[in-house]
């Protein structure tokens, strides 16, 4: 394959056609149902499928087709199927999601969530980067193996309108599209990163999740809190009690025997790599605030805490009134939002009962516990590469980074590939993406690393050259 030639098309593709339409898709606000519960009638996640599927079909790629599929009551999902080159080794799933986080506030000047801003090599907005760019990405690596005389396998994109809200309905999607896809044999997905813009990153294992949202309801109603105070319990030290028997407060371990795996060797190997490959990376990266220092001063630790051992986080909260606004009051109830990340071998029903049962069980003063929003999702732990995949791999990182690929374990979740990775076991993954740790996915300010996704999109050419004659 004729290496110069796919460079100077992704190039081209990305600099005349990519960033203009994926400008144009930062202004949707195609929220994720989770986050929109009136989506189908807002109609913007509609919306941005079109967009993309417009210009998908504007694509001159020989035999393609673009189809938009959508089950009853399901969010809709978008298909590009390209037919093979030559001789097809199985089917290549390239994967990426067009829905998107909340806005939140705080964006700096002249920025915002719906306002794509192109900038210093970073293209601002909401979905930019977590990752709007996938499908266009994809496509792009597909049209430039072609321009470089070089072989792809059958290839289809699916971009789905869900992953924020845990791909609840992908299940049905690949029941419905099994026959379609074929021998799925080399699955690409660019929803996820690594800790530098210099390489390749490769991401090997995804933790799972668990959530729910609790309440402890002591009052009916609220009641002056000097008349009440002493006589009815705190709703808030109710649930401090309760959240004791689930994680220690001194040291952050979670102690529900059922969140924790034993960590393999290979990972912790694999942690200490990249320690080495980007030191400080994990000291540095997120801005804590004055004095505030890590959980712990070795990064190896900061990586496996990360990547495979449990953690709770509080993620909402209700029941409490603002500051200034708060009088004395003993509030009826407190309500928190719970999040588990589970290391990516446990299981996550057994986790989340053993949750439910330390929040329900023999609870102090009897009060009433309620449970809501409860969800969880298995991770997934990537097979060892094929010989094939190694030895382009290590190409691609020389010709198109100049750095070596690095590997590392995410500590968020992708739903999909647990639920593929279940489905087609022979299969060979390649999760990778444009974010860096940086990149503020979900937070204000997001924003793509423009040169990261074009040599991103460059090595998957590459990747599907490779497969095709494996």
């Amino acid at each position: 394959m004729d290496k110069t030639a796919v460079a100077q098309t992704v190039r081209q593709t990305w600099e005349a056609e990519i960033l203009p339409s994926l400008s144009d898709l930062v202004a949707i606000p195609a929220l994720s149902p989770m986050f929109d519960a009136q989506w189908a009638t807002n109609g913007h996640l509609d919306a941005a499928v079109e967009h993309v599927r417009e210009w998908l079909a504007a694509r001159d790629i020989p035999g393609a087709q673009v189809e938009v599929v959508q089950l009853p009551d399901r969010t809709p999902v978008l298909l590009l199927d390209v037919p093979a080159t030559g001789d097809d080794k199985g089917t290549v799933l390239l994967y990426g999601h067009l829905d998107k986080q909340p806005p939140v506030g705080g964006w700096a000047e002249g920025l915002g969530p719906w306002k794509p801003v192109l900038k210093d090599g970073r293209l601002y907005g909401r979905g930019a980067a977590d990752d709007g760019y996938a499908g266009y990405a994809a496509t792009a690596a597909i049209e430039a193996v072609r321009a470089g005389g070089g072989s792809h396998s059958r290839c289809v994109v699916i971009l789905e309108t869900g992953e924020e809200s845990g791909s609840p309905d992908l299940p049905a999607y690949l029941e419905q599209l099994e026959d379609r896809l074929g021998d799925v044999s080399l699955i690409v997905c660019l929803d996820s990163g690594g800790n530098d813009y210099e390489r390749l990153w490769l991401t090997t294992s995804l933790r799972g999740l668990a959530s729910a949202t609790v309440t402890v309801r002591v009052l009916d109603s609220g009641q002056h809190s000097g008349l009440a105070s002493g006589v009815v319990p705190s709703s808030f030290r109710v649930l401090r009690r309760l959240l004791d028997r689930i994680e220690d407060a001194e040291s952050g371990e979670i102690v529900i025997k059922e969140m924790h795996v034993d960590i393999p060797d290979d990972r912790i190997a694999e942690a200490a790599a990249t320690v080495a490959a980007t030191p400080g990376a994990f000291r540095t990266t997120f801005p804590l605030h004055a004095d505030t220092r890590p959980v712990d001063d070795d990064e190896v630790e900061l990586i496996l805490n990360n990547s495979w051992r449990p953690t709770l986080s509080v993620i909402g909260a209700d029941g409490f009134p603002i500051p200034v606004d708060a009088g004395n009051v003993l509030r009826p109830f407190t309500t928190l939002s719970l999040s588990f990340r589970l290391p990516p071998t446990a299981d996550s029903t057994a986790a989340l009962e053993a949750v439910r049962e330390a929040l329900t069980v023999d609870v102090p003063y009897n009060a009433t516990v309620e449970l809501s929003r409860v969800e969880h999702v298995d991770g997934w732990n990537a097979p060892q590469p094929a010989p094939w995949l190694r030895d382009a791999l290590d190409q691609v990182s020389t010709d198109v980074f100049g750095n070596p690929w690095a590997t590392v374990g995410l500590g968020g979740s992708i739903p999909f590939m647990g639920l593929l990775a279940r489905r087609y076991p022979a299969a060979q993954f390649v999760i990778t993406g444009a974010l860096g740790a940086d990149s503020n996915a979900h937070v204000p300010n997001e924003w793509l690393h423009v040169k990261q996704a074009v040599r991103l999109t460059e090595a998957v050419a590459h990747l599907l050259d490779a497969h095709a004659r494996s």
